[in-house]
């Protein structure tokens, strides 16, 4: 019997129902970063918007609190980057991950560490993070103290890309700046990463929150290798499909898979969001169109907009007054229906009230208000706090 055909709407569905966007969830903050086996991290705010796009009474102090208490974390796993994860996936994610950061080390820092063995420099890293937490700049310059004429700046990343590390706080907190300061998972955590971690269970965790997926697919989220040979081990255990290309995609036997049609809601996906990071295909949320309408030369990925389950445009927040928060939302190719703009705007108010006060706020009765301009302009007056939302013209 051959495997079913999956064409781009059924899978987009699928994930999009999972990513926990098609309905906004009544899970708790650590409960919805474990089910998406963490939030890609490099700035601070993604994993706030994140959460502010799928959990339904989400406020800001809650994440915060998890960072405070160390039971979530910011540290180096998939695809070399930086993701908010909970300690408990630390532990596991961190070794399984480690040797994509070896590979990075070689490659983007081999002639900015000549002479120099990076495990050395890993080693000393972690004997001076035991003692005490350091900033990156701190850190580089106690390296090359004992390794002069050497660049503390690669020095710094080689060891922060090699030691078992995770960033503290105040960096991650909602409200708080601070320079990025390491310690080791072991101090911070009070327990080391595990000897014997599970590539098989996360290839499943995997699946539950981005499937059905080929191994391509698996491999580009991770940055892991050879994972056609998990895989198949777990073959006898998932649902096997065909994508509308002929790609082999596997799934849980039980994950929703909705129907085709199932009407989505509007959303603003956060900056660097998995949503549009975590397949090698990945035609089933944005279009090879939009994917290079929002690259960027320096990896940076916008905010970006959700309608009917594709990445229509992009949005930004700026906050030119303390009390005052403009979201702009651009549009790619074609402008956006009364209807799409309603449900944006409101989308829009919700995340700016977020910005100003770190909790969900329901949209006034009555909804945005259309601006003369064509945009959309709604305020709550009574703080004397202002929200706008501004429509720009379609790109691309």
């Amino acid at each position: 019997m051959h495997p079913a055909t999956l064409g781009d709407r059924a899978l987009g569905r699928a994930l999009v129902t999972r990513q926990l966007l098609a309905e906004r969830s009544g899970m708790s903050a650590l409960d919805a970063v474990e089910h998406l086996v963490g939030l890609q991290a490099q700035a601070p705010k993604p994993p706030y918007y994140g959460l502010l796009s799928r959990l339904a009474d989400f406020r800001a102090e809650e994440l915060s609190a998890l960072l405070r208490e160390r039971r979530a974390v910011r540290v180096g796993v998939m695809r070399g980057t930086v993701h908010l994860v909970s300690a408990a996936d630390c532990l596991e994610l961190r070794p399984l991950t480690r040797t994509l950061h070896e590979s990075l080390v070689r490659t983007a820092n081999r002639r900015r560490l000549e002479g120099v063995d990076p495990w050395d420099v890993a080693a000393d890293a972690t004997e001076l993070l035991r003692q005490e937490p350091r900033t990156v700049r701190e850190l580089g310059r106690l390296l090359a103290e004992r390794r002069p004429g050497h660049d503390p700046e690669a020095l710094s990343r080689a060891a922060r890309a090699l030691c078992d590390a995770v960033q503290i706080p105040p960096r991650g907190l909602w409200g708080r700046s601070g320079q990025p300061t390491y310690a080791t998972i072991e101090s911070w955590l009070g327990r080391p990463v595990s000897a014997e971690p599970s590539v098989e269970t996360v290839l499943l965790r995997y699946l539950g929150a981005f499937g059905p997926a080929s191994v391509m697919d698996a491999q580009a989220w991770s940055g892991l290798t050879r994972l056609g040979e998990v895989m198949e081990r777990l073959r006898p255990e998932l649902k096997v499909f065909r994508s509308e290309g002929g790609r082999e995609l596997f799934d849980l036997p039980d994950a929703p898979r909705p129907d085709p049609e199932l009407p989505l809601p509007a959303r603003l996906v956060a900056e660097y969001d998995n949503l549009v990071l975590s397949h090698a295909d990945r035609t089933r949320v944005i279009s090879d169109a939009a994917r290079k309408l929002i690259a960027s030369r320096n990896g940076q990925v916008p905010g970006t907009v959700l309608l009917d389950g594709e990445v229509r445009g992009v949005w930004k927040a700026e906050q030119p007054r303390r009390n005052a928060v403009t979201v702009t939302v651009t549009p790619f190719h074609r402008a956006l229906d009364d209807g799409q703009r309603r449900e944006l705007a409101a989308e829009g108010e919700r995340l700016a009230a977020f910005t100003l006060r770190g909790r969900t706020e329901k949209t006034p009765e009555g909804g945005p208000q259309a601006d003369g301009d064509g945009g959309a302009k709604t305020q709550l007056a009574a703080a004397e706090e202002e929200f706008t939302v501004v429509f720009a013209d379609p790109v691309g």
